[in-house]
């Protein structure tokens, strides 16, 4: 299961790649946030053997931050208390690309995918 679902997860960042490229900045933020969520999940799996039945990418990261022995765990908790806003609307894009009139400019998706990335990189260093 963590292998699918970070294989999964992987294929969403080259989809947000892909879909900025072809100037799809909508499909790029969500398949953004898509990568972040099911990338957390895998972890989820790996270390707890679960993961909740959610979207909700703070929740997420709360149960990993959690889960982070000492130092590790403080540092990944200023990490989300720092860029609490970025992952907020990171978080925001999974509703907003499919049922909300917002639409998401070039600077947008590299923004959020640049962000993405820089979110899945800091939990990756520990």
């Amino acid at each position: 299961m963590y292998e699918a679902l970070l294989r999964r997860a992987k294929g969403f960042y080259e989809l947000a790649l892909e879909a900025l490229n072809r100037g799809l900045y909508d499909h790029a933020c969500f398949f953004a946030e898509q990568y972040v969520q099911l990338y957390l999940k895998a972890l989820l799996y790996k270390y707890l053997g679960s993961y909740p039945r959610t979207h909700e990418l703070r929740q997420l990261l709360s149960l990993i931050a959690e889960s982070l022995p000492g130092e590790v765990g403080e540092e990944f908790k200023r990490f989300l208390r720092e860029n609490r806003s970025r992952i907020s609307e990171l978080e925001d894009t999974y509703i907003m690309t499919r049922y909300a009139w917002k639409t998401y400019t070039r600077e947008d998706a590299v923004e959020i995918i640049e962000f993405a990335r820089k979110l899945v990189e800091k939990r990756e260093k520990h």
